[in-house]
């Protein structure tokens, strides 16, 4: 009796802590819930908090799994849930579910998601414990992801900036070009694949490894190359080889091909190198990239940035798909050069394949028109990916078409005089019509100079020589005289006022014109080579065009620009010479033409005004070497541009007279 006793005592006990302890509502339980879905804590949200219907429905694969997955596919981050709460004297009926509106945020890697949902919790059973339990689907993911439906990711491609001269026209552009391909059933004569290996730069057993892939059937277009659309050579062919055959493709041209190639440059598919570079960029191994010229100067604004796409792929045929998020594709800029297409095509074609290089500058707003390095390549050639031979052929050319020339400096010659003359007229010790007298072919100040003697071409020039003669005659000696007038410290400084010895303030990298390989002069020999752009002087091509551009603005050299968005007009150096000492140089400069050794210049219907120079590269002492021939010419009346030409090797081609010939060519052409 006494036990039966204890025993409904403990039972009464048992009831009554357990109606005094406080029962857990569904808000805290959602509470919790909630806690863990910002955690991403989806086992614990199933194993603890998920109906018996819902678990019965779904299961950990697409309750679990799947959310895990889709965090990772679609970058899933930042999650953040939250939920309306009831009012505090909120009654809890346990036969009544319990609805919460919810809102829901995230981000993924097509842009942030936003949505409500209401969410509903009833009471159940479980493992003998009474607890409230969350009813869930799959719209707890994306409000219309229903049971059945796929989540999708697409990329929304973007087009890569497009470069363009001062014109308009297109310098490089998103073209089209064409894929070659073999249709199995249709290639019956294997013999033909040597053939199709050679025109397309590839070999045998690429084209037999496209062929065996597993998706490969009879009737499928199998690719096996790509070429450009003015490759003629390849695309004459390809209709005798019986079973390929050709399909359009978007590519990138460059429609002057050689004529603007170093400054284009290409793209190409991605190094290694620049893979590990730009890696964190979104970079992969199969993306195009910049490999030369404006196409790798310019990649990060003519880069475009592809948009991503995450939909919901409805499983109710006929029913459209539903994006969840978007961020759309962002096209690369289209940059606008300063460059005249077709004036730097005319420079080119005047060329004649000749090595050298040219620029034209506008001397009045220091744009640059064109910039030729020759002879050039075919960007469209290079950027589908030439064969190790052809590239080889390229590299071993004696010609060295790949070398970029308008980005080094050569010594100047005789072009240089006219900024020594400037100099020494801005000085003070050269007077213009002061007229020295000299005799013979060679001079020497003093038996100082040992073995070392200024040499002058025309011995012919009648004395007494001033500015103008030496000028028209090109005499190396009155220069040689009038920069030991001046001595090496006024010479020096006179030269760096023109940017000597200083980074040449343009958009591409181009080599500093030099006085020297240490910036100074040193000897009376030096200075007087240098005066006549001789010794270690070298310049640049640009830096040259644009010196003479001082002479047009009275003594103003405005910085060479490239690019059209670039303000025009910025002042570069100033004070460089007088508007007097220039009218004089100006006059001086017609005269060589007219009077002087650029013959082939002097074009009855177009005034040009210039300066031929020719600088020897000795090989040895006392060994003749390589002669560069420049001109530097503009038109006198109507001066829109100075254009600057450099040709290698004219010693057994009438020097720089052949240089000025070419020079004339391109004035007379877009007269």
């Amino acid at each position: 009796m006494k036990k039966v006793l204890i025993g409904v005592f403990s039972l009464t006990l048992l009831i009554f802590l357990t109606s005094c302890q406080e029962k857990v509502t569904p808000e805290e339980r959602l509470a919790e819930y909630v806690d863990h879905w910002n955690k991403n804590d989806f086992v614990v949200m199933y194993n603890d908090f998920l109906a018996h219907g819902t678990k019965e429905e779904f299961g950990t694969e697409k309750f679990v799994e799947r959310q895990k997955k889709l965090q990772k596919d679609l970058g899933i981050e930042n999650v953040k849930v939250t939920y309306s709460k009831p009012s505090k004297d909120t009654k809890w009926d346990k036969e009544v579910p319990a609805v919460f509106p919810l809102q829901v945020k995230m981000d993924t890697i097509a842009g942030p998601v936003e949505f409500e949902k209401t969410m509903t919790l009833i009471q159940e059973t479980h493992e003998e414990t009474e607890n409230w339990f969350v009813e869930w689907n799959p719209s707890f993911i994306f409000p219309e992801l229903e049971e059945g439906d796929a989540v999708r990711i697409s990329t929304l491609s973007s087009k890569r900036g497009e470069i363009h001269d001062r014109n308009g026209r297109a310098i490089a552009a998103n073209g089209s070009g064409f894929e070659i391909g073999i249709v199995p059933e249709k290639f019956t004569d294997d013999s033909k694949k040597v053939e199709l290996a050679e025109l397309l730069g590839t070999t045998l057993e690429y084209i037999d490894g496209q062929l065996n892939q597993s998706w490969v059937k009879p009737n499928h277009f199998v690719p096996i190359g790509i070429i450009a659309k003015n490759n003629s050579v390849v695309l004459e062919q390809i209709p005798d080889i019986p079973g390929v055959m050709r399909q359009q493709s978007p590519m990138r041209e460059y429609p002057y091909e050689e004529a603007l190639s170093h400054l284009s440059g290409y793209i190409g598919v991605i190094t290694e190198k620049q893979l590990a570079e730009r890696e964190d960029e979104g970079y992969t191994s199969v993306d195009l990239i910049g490999r030369q010229g404006m196409e790798l100067l310019l990649e990060d604004r003519l880069r475009g940035k592809d948009g991503v796409r995450i939909y919901i792929d409805k499983l109710e045929e006929g029913v459209k798909d539903i994006t969840v998020s978007e961020t759309p594709a962002v096209n690369g800029e289209t940059i606008s050069l300063t460059i005249n297409a077709e004036l730097q095509k005319t420079i080119y074609q005047a060329m004649i394949g000749e090595p050298g290089t040219s620029a034209a500058v506008d001397p009045d707003t220091g744009e640059t028109l064109a910039l030729v390095s020759s002879p050039g390549f075919d960007p469209n050639e290079l950027m589908l990916g030439i064969s190790g031979t052809r590239y080889k052929e390229l590299q071993e050319s004696p010609l060295n078409p790949l070398f970029n020339r308008f980005t080094s400096a050569y010594a100047p010659g005789s072009t240089i005089k006219p900024m020594t003359a400037a100099i020494g007229l801005e000085a003070g010790t050269l007077e213009a019509t002061e007229g020295l007298t000299i005799t013979g072919e060679t001079w020497q100040k003093n038996s100082s100079w040992s073995n070392y003697r200024v040499t002058r071409v025309h011995s012919e020039a009648p004395n007494p020589i001033d500015l103008n003669k030496a000028l028209v005659y090109s005499d190396n000696i009155y220069f040689a005289q009038e920069a030991l007038e001046m001595g090496p410290k006024a010479f020096v400084e006179g030269l760096k006022r023109f940017g000597f010895g200083e980074e040449i303030p343009f958009a591409y990298n181009m080599k500093s014109s030099q006085i020297s390989n240490d910036g100074s002069i040193d000897s009376e020999g030096q200075l007087a080579d240098t005066s006549f752009g001789q010794g270690q002087m070298l310049t640049n091509i640009i830096h040259l065009a644009s010196m003479y551009g001082v002479l047009l603005t009275d003594g103003v050299m405005y910085k060479p620009t490239l690019f059209m968005d670039e303000e025009t007009a910025q002042v570069w150096k100033e004070g460089l010479v007088s508007a007097e000492n220039a009218a004089l140089l100006r006059t001086s400069l017609r005269n060589v033409v007219v009077d002087g050794f650029a013959q082939s210049a002097n074009l009855p219907a177009i005034p040009l005004a210039g300066k031929t120079g020719t600088a020897e590269l000795k090989v040895a002492l006392e060994e003749k070497g390589q002669e560069n021939g420049f001109f530097v010419a503009y038109n006198s009346e109507n001066p829109v541009f100075i254009l600057a030409m450099m040709i290698e090797g004219v010693e057994d081609n009438n020097g720089s007279g052949y240089v000025a010939d070419l020079v004339s060519k391109v004035f007379l052409k877009i007269d």
